[in-house]
């Protein structure tokens, strides 16, 4: 049995929504607001962001790593940051033309292995993003592919109102590749290293 964020979406590919889908980057704009607003950002830099997710990475490692426990607020808001991602990604892909919500729905669920802390390896996450980095190349090349796709299936959206398939697959496999490396790299719910296939 796998280690590994599991990530369902449930992609609607006929009769979609086409005028939504032509404005999607202006309406989720209030969603990607409120996801942003979980990023830190330093006011001493001018309230530049840095490359921070908004995940609670390094209170987790250091509980990992000198406790040997993951705390479950730590994991909580984790999971639930990483599901909010996911929703507003499926939405702003055109994969659902349903709204994202703030709270758990049934078109997108993200699924984290059961954590114990004391299976995990004490160290490593010390060195997990070292690991992770042929990981970021390949999904790096991922997001080119899944770009392409999305452009496409708009332009299907808009003038059938049909998701094609093999868009969906390609998209949804992006999204679910890079929630298996921000469980292994960045949230340490795994020790298991995350395969390089969508």
């Amino acid at each position: 049995m796998s280690q590994q964020i599991e990530t369902q979406i449930d992609v609607s590919l006929t009769e979609r929504n086409r005028m939504s889908a032509l404005f999607r980057i202006i309406l989720v704009a209030p969603m990607g607001i409120f996801v942003a607003s979980f990023v830190p950002t330093d006011l001493s830099t001018n309230g530049s962001n840095y490359l921070a997710v908004g995940f609670l990475v390094l209170p987790t490692a250091l509980a990992i790593v000198f406790r040997q426990i993951y705390p479950s607020y730590l994991l909580a808001f984790n999971e639930a940051l990483l599901s909010l991602q996911t929703r507003v990604d499926a939405y702003i892909l055109l994969l659902t033309d349903e709204y994202p919500s703030i709270e758990e729905n049934d078109v997108v669920s993200v699924t984290f292995p059961p954590v114990d802390a004391k299976l995990l390896s004490q160290w490593l996450p010390l060195i997990k993003w070292l690991l992770a980095i042929p990981l970021y190349i390949v999904g790096f090349f991922y997001l080119i592919y899944a770009t392409f796709l999305t452009i496409f299936a708009w332009l299907s959206v808009i003038f059938t109102g049909n998701y094609p398939e093999r868009c969906a697959e390609g998209v949804v496999g992006t999204i679910a590749y890079w929630n298996r490396v921000a469980g292994y790299a960045l949230l340490f719910v795994t020790d298991e290293y995350p395969t390089f296939s969508l």
